[in-house]
């Protein structure tokens, strides 16, 4: 063979190679197009808190894709979007977020969505919400007539919900199946019927002079509504991680403590624990400081990362607090 017959096959070659790479670029890229349209035909669900989400998740199932804004160990107060998940907000079929002014800074995309024409669903209002204690009624000092946003920390209030997120979405995200969602929404509603029952049983543990609760801020209202503590305080007199405890507001904090007997204090562990050291400084050290996940899930392994596995973490976790057992 020639040289120059030589130089001819390998531009053949070349050529066949370049036409091969062209045919397989071309049908990978139709390959995407066809997937991403299937993707944006697939029902749409968008839900701002990982608790709620997680909630939501189970009930969904295969039916629909359930976007969830917040990250694990966020806090729900302070958390914020990207103007990526913004968008996805406005882009779903239904957005189901906690209200009673929880994602402070999510709400306003989620009115915006609203306004958009958007399906969306106040899980905490729908809840029938608790208010929180005034100092006239003998409770710690805080935001009289203001709603409770933390309706999960009690199961049959979940219970209530799962049913209700149910409805909602058979009734605004074309595509579902009905039958499938119901099946969804009562396999999970046994479940936290089972949860409820083993809480009280768990509770039952605690003696009636040793139940009574101080945490970060108000977050567990409607737990001892259900299960019969009582809350003498909070370390910041809010429903917010937000706002700030005055120096009046520790000492009265502490006098009530004193003079409950109680020397555990409940800080969530998506909030820095300062505040609770700082009432533990101010009672001589006698503090005894418990971390819970009562605002958010953690990240998968991490022992709270369902909201059925939460609920019992944070369980034993009080009960051993209390009672020191």
């Amino acid at each position: 063979m020639t040289r120059a017959e030589a130089k001819r096959r390998a531009r053949v070659g070349t050529t066949r190679v370049r036409h091969m790479v062209a045919g397989l670029l071309a049908l990978v890229a139709a390959m995407t197009v066809s997937a991403c349209a299937t993707d944006d035909d697939r029902p749409s669900i968008v839900v701002t808190t990982n608790i709620i989400g997680d909630v939501t998740r189970e009930i969904v199932g295969d039916e629909a894709d359930v976007t969830v804004l917040m990250k694990p160990n966020a806090d729900p107060h302070s958390f914020g979007l990207s103007a990526v998940q913004a968008a996805e907000l406005e882009q779903a079929d239904l957005v189901v977020y906690n209200g009673l002014g929880l994602e402070e800074n999510v709400l306003r995309h989620v009115n915006a969505a609203r306004e958009s024409g958007v399906a969306t669903f106040a899980a905490g209002a729908a809840a029938d919400p608790l208010t929180f204690h005034t100092a006239e009624d003998g409770g710690p000092e805080g935001e009289a007539g203001r709603p409770d946003p933390h309706f999960w920390t009690d199961p049959d209030r979940m219970h209530e919900v799962t049913g209700l997120i149910a409805d909602q979405v058979i009734e605004h995200v074309t595509g579902v199946d009905p039958g499938a969602i119901r099946a969804n929404a009562d396999r999970y509603a046994k479940q936290l019927n089972d949860l409820s029952s083993w809480m009280e049983k768990s509770f039952g543990r605690v003696p009636a002079d040793q139940r009574a609760l101080v945490t970060n801020h108000h977050v567990f209202g409607y737990l001892a509504d259900r299960f019969g503590f009582e809350v003498i305080g909070a370390v910041i007199p809010s429903g917010t991680t937000l706002a700030s405890p005055s120096s009046s507001d520790l000492r009265s904090l502490t006098q009530a403590m004193e003079k409950a007997g109680v020397r555990t204090v409940f800080a969530d562990s998506s909030q820095p624990k300062r505040l609770a050291e700082v009432l533990r400084t101010e009672m001589g050290g006698r503090v005894r400081v418990v971390e819970l996940h009562s605002e958010s899930l953690t990240t998968k392994g991490a022992g709270a990362d369902t909201y059925l596995r939460m609920m019992r973490s944070n369980t034993t976790a009080m009960v051993t607090g209390l009672t020191g057992a």
